[in-house]
Formats: C-alpha cells, structure tokens, sequence
C-alpha cells in the first residue's frame, strides 16, 4: 500500500482525489486544503488539514497547486528529505524547495470541475531527482493509468507548449466558429460533426496527412472571399496568420 497525501484542492487535485479513492494499492493519508469545504465528500472528512503543522508521514507528496504557488508551498512542508512532486506541465522539477526528494507527477489531460474522466487512458508524465525514486512514482502512476511515460523537465515543457496548441488554442478557434455562427444566426451544432470527424482522423493519420481545406488547396478565390466576409478584426487577422502558416508549413523561410 502506497500512501500518499495532497497538498492542495483544486482542479487537479479534486481528480486524483476521486480516482485514488478507487483505486487499490493507495490510500490516501490527508488532503491539505486552505478551505476545507471544497474538498469531495467522498474522503473521509477527517483526513482533511488545513495546517501545514498537522501533517504526518507518508510515501508521496503530491504538491497540486498553480505553478506560481509551487515553490513558496514546497517550502512550506514541515518536514525534510521525504518525496515530494508537483503536477505541473510547464514547471521545470527545480521549482520545488532542495529539502525534500524531488519529482513530478503530470497528467496530460484538460480537467473540468464536476466532468469525470477515465486515469487509465490519460498520459502520466512522470520525473524524479533521482532513480531510486522513480520506481514509487511509477507504482503510482501505473495503478491509475495504463499510460505512463518517463519525461525529462524540457521534454515536459515541448508537451505542455504542443498541448496549448493542440488544445487551448484548438478550443479558442471552436469559440470564433461558434462567435461566427451566432452572428450569422447559424447553429454550432451543425458543425459538431465535421469537428469529431476531423479529431477521429488524427487516430490513424498524421495531422500533415489530414490537413484539408483552401489554404492547404491554395484555393485563391475562396481564401480572398473569405476574407472579404470576415468584417471582424480578430476573426480576419487569425485567419490570415493560420491560412499563411499552413501554406507555408514544410517550406524553407
């Protein structure tokens, strides 16, 4: 049995909650939270602290807190050389304070308060100090998720900046469809179908092999009234840039 406590009560947190209650070879130890109401009913309320003093042992530290608050509250733990991780995709291991063994734990996934989602098909990236804390980390990752990967700090970093791309930014262009589709008085809806069509494909192709549409066909005449359609600023400096970029991606600048 892997004993492990959480540092913190968001986003993430709230998910690796629910899941290691579930999930056999873990116990979790405590959850400190600063408010302690906003912690799952589901844990036991008893393992809920609110005071860095009432920590207690454990095997694994989970620091899930926003980046800028890793390394003020690594340093915050009462105690030394214990093993302590944080969760974050873009901070580098050294953020967290030299009195503890160092590692991270990232699952590489978009979290939505209150939505479930399934461990065992998310991406754990997993880094430690040292290799003889590794395979702890590994026992862990490997109990909630069949996905597991051993990731350095600057590989982490080329993820979690592919990751925006791929899903923030992804997610903003769904958001000037739906802006274009509401000004226009046309459901988003309807183009519901061409968006999960469109993500399927990247499970056997490449996103090279699947790119389609105008500026991938240099369709001149349907880039230009495009264009001409798009009275709003955003909308038609975006579509200039990403029309550009995918005609001139592979080429020689």
């Amino acid at each position: 049995m892997i004993k492990v406590t959480l540092i913190g009560a968001g986003n993430i947190a709230q998910h690796l909650i629910s899941t290691f209650l579930t999930t056999k070879g873990i116990e979790i130890v405590q959850v400190y939270a600063r408010n302690t109401t906003t912690v799952i009913p589901e844990l036991d309320s008893r393992k809920i602290i609110s005071k860095y003093s009432d920590l207690i042992e454990a095997d694994l530290y989970i620091v899930a807190v926003s980046d800028d608050a890793i390394a003020h509250v690594s340093a915050q733990l009462p105690f030394e050389n214990r093993l302590v991780v944080h969760t974050s995709g873009a901070a580098p291991l050294e953020f967290l304070n030299n009195k503890n063994r160092k590692g991270v734990f990232y699952p590489l996934q978009t979290f939505t308060k209150g939505k479930p989602v399934n461990f065992k098909v998310i991406p754990i990236c997993i880094e430690t100090a040292t290799l003889e804390d590794y395979p702890i980390l590994e026992r862990v990752a490997t109990a909630i998720s069949d996905n597991v990967h051993a990731i350095n700090s600057h590989q982490r970093k080329a993820l979690h900046v592919a990751a925006v791309f791929v899903n923030n930014f992804t997610n903003y262009l769904y958001q000037l469809g739906n802006d274009i589709c509401n000004e226009n008085h046309v459901p988003f809806d309807i183009l519901k179908p061409l968006i999960l069509e469109t993500a399927e494909k990247l499970l056997t192709l490449s996103p090279k092999e699947a790119q389609t549409g105008p500026a991938k066909r240099n369709d001149i005449s349907t880039i230009a009234a495009h264009e001409s359609f798009l009275s709003n600023e955003n909308q038609s400096t975006i579509y200039k840039i990403l029309t550009q970029s995918i005609q001139n991606h592979g080429k020689k600048l």
